[in-house]
């Protein structure tokens, strides 16, 4: 596993490196300035980053969301003195948060979160990895309503509750091409398996209501159009 560290706390860099080898990782490179670890992102893609929220000049939250862009499934892991912290952290991408000071024990439970799914032989064609809180999931397309676009990341509504998904909604819509989901809005994608009935309503939109769950969402105007068509053709 390819490691980066970035701290501006020289001991708490050395004492992170010191339980990551402890702990069977020795790929690991690290900075004490956040500036030239971004340098470093821009060419070499990480396994995981250990990111020290405080920093001057690029703060670690601001520097998660520059690896999210270059390379989004990067595992980040945030660290700093300040639990306050850990919501925002976790809106971020971040998979794992550690308060300092940071223990071997703390160390071995995200690394063996980050192996699980390293190792797994996770078909994207089939699941797709979200996050509700501070834990993972390994969610079945099957088990799908919709996806709601939200500002940088998307909602996936499933029957129990709703998970987050740091990718853009057109990603999610070319991932999912060819399994009867259809994006009936800008902001909307739906399972066509999960439709319970539909009817029109102003504009010729199409209100949408599912087998299961108690939400209803509605069309654009143009996405209601072209869900017909969609419609007539699979029914030839």
């Amino acid at each position: 596993m390819k490691v980066m560290i970035v701290d501006d706390e020289s001991l708490a860099l050395s004492r992170l490196k010191r339980l990551l080898n402890e702990n069977g990782i020795e790929d690991i490179t690290a900075f004490d300035n956040p500036i030239d670890a971004l340098k470093e992102i821009t060419k070499t893609k990480f396994d995981a980053v250990f990111l020290d929220i405080s920093m001057p000049n690029i703060t670690g939250l601001e520097l998660a969301d520059t690896i999210m862009q270059i390379e989004p499934k990067t595992f980040i892991i945030f660290q700093t003195a300040y639990s306050e912290f850990a919501l925002e952290a976790f809106k971020k991408g971040g998979i794992g948060y550690l308060v300092k000071p940071i223990e071997s024990n703390d160390v071995k439970e995200i690394l063996e979160k980050i192996r699980l799914f390293k190792s797994s032989t996770l078909d994207e064609s089939k699941k797709i990895l979200g996050k509700r809180g501070d834990k993972l999931y390994l969610i079945d397309i099957n088990d799908i309503y919709y996806i709601k676009a939200d500002l940088d990341e998307v909602i996936i509504k499933i029957k129990e509750a709703d998970a987050y998904v740091r990718r853009k909604i057109g990603d999610l819509e070319t991932l999912l091409n060819g399994k009867n989901f259809f994006r009936i809005h800008r902001s909307y994608i739906v399972n066509v398996d999960k439709i319970k009935s539909m009817r029109s309503v102003e504009q010729s939109k199409l209100e949408i209501s599912f087998d299961g769950i108690a939400e209803i969402i509605t069309s654009s105007k143009e996405g209601a159009k072209d869900f017909r068509e969609y419609i007539e053709r699979r029914s030839l």
